[in-house]
């Protein structure tokens, strides 16, 4: 379900009733823990928290037209989505967040490469995001991106 949104307030208005709450807390959670110089923005009809030019120019290597991204949120047909790049790109990550999820969800984990999807939107482990959105800074993530995707 990509969105036609022009910006994040706009995409958040749109949603449907029964998403509002969760995808906002979703939002305020990433906006107050996401180290500083990530930049809100819409890309692929979706809130995404990218690289901003000023800070890495090339841009992303599949479009560099847009700022380098790090983390998106949607609210997808039957779920909502995280995208989280860190975890994609970093295998301890991946083990540090798999390992602490069942502390803080009784669901199983479903996720893909680097998408975290919740189906129960009463049951989104919110405290453990926040801790994940944390851990990484742009200018590690710029680190992590060349080491691993510009090769």
């Amino acid at each position: 379900m990509q969105s036609t949104a022009k910006n994040p307030q706009e995409y958040l208005d749109s949603l449907p009733e029964e998403r509002k709450e969760a995808m906002n807390k979703l939002r305020n959670s990433i906006l107050e823990q996401l180290p500083k110089g990530f930049q809100e923005n819409i890309n692929y009809g979706m809130l995404c928290y990218c690289v901003p030019f000023s800070l890495y120019p090339d841009g992303y290597h599949c479009n560099p037209e847009i700022p380098l991204p790090f983390l998106s949120l949607a609210s997808q047909k039957n779920f909502i989505a995280l995208y989280h790049m860190g975890i994609y790109a970093d295998p301890k990550l991946l083990d540090w967040f798999v390992n602490e999820y069942p502390k803080h969800s009784k669901l199983k984990l479903d996720m893909g490469k680097s998408c975290i999807r919740f189906k129960k939107m009463d049951q989104i482990p919110y405290e453990l995001l926040g801790e994940l959105f944390g851990k990484i800074s742009p200018e590690k993530w710029i680190e992590m991106y060349e080491g691993a995707f510009r090769k």
